[in-house]
């Protein structure tokens, strides 16, 4: 009588898909010492997540950043025309103050 084993396999791109659906936190420190005193410790964090998972748990830092993303750099540009339009204009009333008096 013959055992039959009914095997489940995952290929690469089934596990690659259950972990970015889930995501998956390593996390790890690193210590150098000599005799009992600790010179270095490195702490490591990583998160193994698809773009929709990660903004889900609140990790959309990349959308911020200038130097990954056009429409953060649209938002710094505006943010500092608005603070330098605001600063004339301050500017401006202090000089009219002064030429008052």
């Amino acid at each position: 009588m013959a055992v039959e084993h009914n095997m489940q396999s995952s290929t690469i791109v089934d596990v690659l898909e259950k972990v970015l659906d889930k995501g998956v936190v390593i996390a790890g420190d690193i210590t150098v010492g000599i005799a009992d005193i600790e010179l270095l410790t490195i702490k490591i964090r990583l998160i193994v997540a698809s773009v929709d998972k990660a903004k889900e748990i609140g990790l959309d830092w990349w959308e911020s950043d200038p130097y990954l993303s056009s429409k953060a750099i649209d938002q710094n540009t505006k943010a500092i025309e608005q603070e330098n339009k605001e600063l004339r204009e301050r500017l401006q009333a202090l000089e009219n103050k002064i030429e008052a008096k």
